[in-house]
Formats: structure tokens, C-alpha cells, sequence
């Protein structure tokens, strides 16, 4: 996402084995310069601007190897030609194509992606590349509508755009837990705890809000751009369902164990897909929550411990007592 970014190293890119040679070195380059998905011979266009000397055919191998090492996607949006987009560094995702316009959108889907990881678990398959492609008629080909689009140049904004959503609803659902944690909670200690943590997300909820104002002023159209990345239990808050929880009624160690439970299960999931994109301020967003969620998790963690240290100690006292009588 984005084009002013240092590429790679191309010799991290060739798989074992793979000889060294400098025309394919550079429409490599080329190709990863590229927003849009490519032709074979847009792509030879591309080269050929840059170096006259390489060939048609030397652009169309280069593609296979690509597509063979796992740096090219080939992809088919029913035009009568095949098109390829980077796999470097991109995160999976897939497509929604328009049989009439033959225009693609992109969306990343958790959902989808957990179905076909259980589906090829369960089959004892090992999967190397999945393809997910709908096709159908966009609203413009269907209603005449002009929708506002994504292009290369708001990829990137509609990526942070929706990374910040996610974050702020996942605060907004970890200030509802850890208040109705803090107001239900009897052990001082632990309720001093759980208001800290509201404290904090209230916090992080302010500076959260304030950078997805300031991100919507670079573009009057991002707020209607369509949505890119499809996560639904975090499009509601991660917090959600342990708030759900705390209001069926639990004790202290059983709030703790699901503040737990809810920061383990933030942590993992804006880890795992942060790490996934390139350079970016959505990317930024999703690592910097996970970051902060470990550290909640952590706190919580030590905090059950002393609880349950306490409850041992107080157990302990009260039996021997009556230990003494009995001699």
C-alpha cells in the first residue's frame, strides 16, 4: 500500500537455488512498484518504458517465476486474460468482480479466512495459496449509482480508517467491561485494577478518536469509501461478549479470568494482522493495540495471582482456629 516505500531486497525474493539475473531483477521492481492489477502485457508496457532491451518473452517468464515463488497472485476477473497483483508482504485477501464493468474490489475477511483454514484442517490439507473470487454486477453497472471507490491512492486510508474503527470499538467495548468490572468487583485491590484499566481506555478512546478525525480530513469521501476489511467480532468490540458475561453475574476471580481471556484474544488478533500488511499507519494502529492489550493482559494476569495468593492466605488463617480447638 503506497508507492514511496523502499522495496525489498530483491535477493530475499528468489527462491533456493534460483539464479541471480538482472532483467528479472527489474521487472520485479517494476511489478512491486504497482497499485493495480496487472496484464502480462501492461506489465511488459511498464518494463519497456524503463528498459527497452527486455523482451515480451523474458516479461511473461518472469511472471511465472513470480507466481511460483509466491511473490505474484494470478488472478482472473472473467475478462479473457489473467492478472496478477504482489503476494510480498500483501495479506491475503480477496475479490468482489463485476461480470459487466469487469472492475474489482478487494475486501480481507477474518470469517472467510477461519473457514477455509478449518475446512482445510479438517481435511488434513495443507493449503499454498486460496483464491476467493465473487462475481456479480457493482451498484454503478446495476443502479447507475457512482460510488466513491478505492483506488491505489486511498488504499491506504481506507485501510487505516478501518483499522482505527475496529480499535475504537474495541475500546469503547473495554470501557463498558472494565466500569461494570470495577463497580461489581469487592476486593479492593482487584476493583482498584479494573478502574485503572477503564481509566486507560477511556484514555485511549480520546486519542483514538481524535487521529480517525484528523485521518477523515485528508479525504471528504473516506467515511463512504466501501469497507476493506471485514473482521466481525472486532467490527463490534472485542470486549463485547465478556460484557455480556459480567452481567449474567460472576465473582471477582471469574471477572479476572474473562478481562484475561478478552486482552489474550485482543492481543493475538491485531498482532496477528498487523504483522501481515506492509509499512503503514494501519498497520501502525493494529501493532500499537496489540502492544497495549499484552500489557493490560499481563497486569490482569498478576493481579489474579495475588487474588488467588489472598484467598489461600485467608483460607489458611481461618482453619487454624479451629485447628487449636480441636487439640
Amino acid at each position: 500500500m503506497g508507492t514511496d516505500r523502499p522495496l525489498p531486497d530483491l535477493a530475499t525474493l528468489r527462491p533456493a537455488g534460483g539464479k541471480r539475473s538482472s532483467k528479472r531483477d527489474q521487472i520485479l521492481n517494476v511489478f512491486l512498484r504497482q497499485q493495480a492489477h496487472l496484464s502480462a502485457d501492461e506489465l511488459f508496457e511498464l518494463v519497456r518504458r524503463e528498459k527497452a532491451g527486455i523482451g515480451r518473452a523474458t516479461v511473461y517468464r518472469t511472471l511465472q517465476w513470480m507466481v511460483t515463488a509466491g511473490v505474484a497472485r494470478k488472478v482472473d476477473f472473467g475478462e479473457g486474460r489473467s492478472r496478477f497483483e504482489p503476494s510480498y508482504r500483501h495479506p491475503r485477501h480477496f475479490h468482489l468482480i463485476c461480470a459487466n464493468c469487469h472492475r474489482s474490489s478487494e475486501f480481507l475477511s477474518s470469517d472467510v479466512e477461519s473457514l477455509i483454514e478449518e475446512i482445510a484442517a479438517a481435511r488434513h490439507f495443507a493449503p499454498s495459496q486460496s483464491v476467493v473470487q465473487i462475481f456479480g454486477t457493482c451498484e454503478e453497472c446495476r443502479t447507475g449509482k457512482q460510488t466513491p471507490t478505492i483506488d491505489g491512492a486511498t488504499t491506504e486510508l481506507v485501510f487505516a480508517r478501518d483499522a482505527l474503527r475496529m480499535a475504537i470499538a474495541t475500546e469503547r467495548s473495554g470501557l463498558e467491561f472494565y466500569t461494570r468490572a470495577a463497580a461489581m468487583t469487592k476486593d479492593v485491590r482487584g476493583r482498584t485494577v479494573f478502574e485503572r484499566l477503564a481509566g486507560e481506555e477511556r484514555e485511549h478512546l480520546a486519542t483514538l478518536q481524535k487521529r480517525y478525525r484528523e485521518l477523515i480530513a485528508q479525504d471528504p469521501q473516506l467515511e463512504s469509501r466501501p469497507t476493506f476489511l471485514f473482521f466481525k467480532g472486532a467490527a463490534s468490540g472485542l470486549f463485547a461478549t465478556g460484557a455480556e458475561q459480567l452481567r449474567k453475574g460472576v465473582n471477582d476471580e471469574q471477572a479476572l479470568l474473562i478481562g484475561i481471556e478478552c486482552e489474550r484474544g485482543s492481543h493475538e488478533f491485531f498482532k496477528r494482522y498487523g504483522e501481515r500488511f506492509e509499512d503503514s499507519e494501519g498497520k501502525q494502529v493494529f501493532l500499537e493495540f496489540a502492544d497495549e492489550e499484552r500489557a493490560h493482559r499481563d497486569l490482569l494476569v498478576r493481579e489474579y495471582r495475588s487474588l488467588r495468593e489472598r484467598q489461600g492466605r485467608h483460607r489458611r488463617s481461618r482453619r487454624t482456629p479451629i485447628a487449636k480447638r480441636a487439640r
